[in-house]
């Protein structure tokens, strides 16, 4: 499988990928700042919080590894958890927007 068509499966995979308090998936929120697919499978993935003291961090990041390890061609995912730059609500997707009453 190409590394183009793992990222594709991976986007597709953290669509899925909520944190509890808000109605839109990680994605579509702007919190994920990098997916690099290596050609032996591996990937690595930044990504951010809302906020830094989220009590639901730990429970977001294992939800992405388990799933971003069950995509077939990942060989192992490693998520690093990542302040800089610091999110905020422009960097979420003109439907997380609107879901979220923001246009």
């Amino acid at each position: 499988m190409e590394k183009i068509e793992i990222e594709e499966k991976i986007v597709k995979m953290l669509k899925t990928v909520y944190d509890p308090e808000i109605p839109v998936d990680i994605y579509d929120l702007g919190l994920i700042y990098r997916i690099d697919v290596a050609d032996t499978g591996e990937v690595e993935i930044d990504m951010t919080l809302t906020a830094p003291n989220c009590p639901a961090a730990d429970f977001i990041m294992e939800d992405v590894r388990q799933k971003v390890d069950s995509i077939e061609g990942v060989t192992n995912a490693t998520i690093n958890l990542v302040f800089e730059p610091v999110w905020d609500k422009d960097m979420m997707s003109d439907e997380a927007k609107l879901e979220l009453g923001f246009l």
